[in-house]
């Protein structure tokens, strides 16, 4: 009749490795908070910082760049600049994942997929 609960203690262990792992990725998440990375374009006459949770920290633009006719090729580095500063983040953020997931293995191929790579 109580055959079922034989298998209570693996479900003890089983939720301690779950807040083991939650507090670990909520440490990770701090960690990519704090990271940085870069982007640019127009041969650097555009640069846009992200951190590791690809937020976009600051952008800053050439000021010979800031012309009336030339508002379209700015939007275009601008765009291009935060593309490639966001294309950095999310590789951090891959890597630090599947480093969480470092023992167990098969996880830090899922948890690097739901990281967007």
């Amino acid at each position: 009749m109580f055959d079922g609960l034989k298998n209570l203690g693996n479900l003890g262990s089983m939720i301690k490795q779950a807040q083991e792992l939650g507090a670990k990725l909520q440490g990770i998440k701090e960690e990519l908070r704090e990271q940085r990375t870069h982007g640019s374009a127009g041969a650097g006459m555009v640069t846009v910082e992200v951190n590791g949770l690809c937020e976009v920290l600051s952008c800053q633009i050439d000021p010979s760049l800031i012309k009336p006719d030339d508002r379209e090729m700015l939007e275009d580095l601008v765009v291009a600049a935060m593309n490639q500063a966001y294309s950095k983040a999310k590789d951090l953020h891959t890597d630090a994942l599947q480093s969480a997931a470092g023992g167990m293995p098969g996880l830090g191929e899922v948890l690097g997929k739901l990281g967007g790579s």
